[in-house]
């Protein structure tokens, strides 16, 4: 059985106006997911060898192992992207799809920060459709609810509360958003478009 782990490597700090507490205790959630995912699947192994495949239980269990999963799917996108000091020069493919489809990088950025913006929990994600060329911004509600089968995910952002209430009040997501797009890897960003556009894996880490 494959066992995940936290993707020690990518672990942010010094970032720009989010603080290495906030990273910490964000980092612990994540981890929380990798275990709950390991667990999960360990658990439904064993009612299926146990013959306890058509359970209610296990049905329970395999709607719960979605969430616990795309949570430590969509950090593993998140944590990645996320590094101090890298300049948006160097994502010269991004930059340019996304300003074809929305008419400058500025539009686009304007669209994934009211992705972000959107009321509720969850995650802004701009996503590739390496079949058609398309990109968009769609907001992911509860981890698992929302994603795009096939896509790409070119940059991640999570927006819950639990991703900024040590810097920023609820009622300050807005600055968190600035605070996050000071910080993206574009160099990641880079790679993973450069990767879809190529029809390759979506690199998490």
């Amino acid at each position: 059985m494959v066992i995940y782990e936290a993707q020690a490597q990518f672990k942010p700090q010094g970032l720009v106006g989010i603080s290495d507490k906030q990273i910490d205790e964000h980092w612990k959630l994540y981890e929380g997911y990798c275990k709950q995912s390991n667990m999960l699947k360990s658990e439904l192994k064993a009612m299926r060898e146990g013959g306890e495949g058509g359970s209610l239980l296990y049905a329970d269990r395999r709607r719960r192992l979605a969430f616990e999963m795309c949570g430590m799917l969509v950090h593993d996108y998140y944590f990645a992207n996320l590094k101090a000091g890298v300049a948006r020069d160097v994502a010269k493919e991004f930059t340019a799809l996304v300003a074809e489809k929305y008419g400058s990088f500025e539009a686009w950025l304007a669209d994934f920060k009211a992705c972000g913006a959107t009321r509720g929990v969850g995650h802004a994600i701009c996503y590739f459709d390496p079949m058609t060329g398309d990109i968009n911004n769609h907001f992911i509600e509860l981890h698992n609810d929302g994603h795009m089968p096939g896509f790409a995910c070119l940059l991640s952002m999570d927006v819950w509360e639990h991703a900024f209430l040590l810097d920023y009040l609820p009622s300050e997501r807005a600055k968190y958003i600035d605070m996050f797009i000071e910080n993206v890897n574009w160099e990641v960003v880079e790679q993973r478009t450069q990767d879809a556009k190529a029809k390759k894996a979506s690199l998490r880490f």
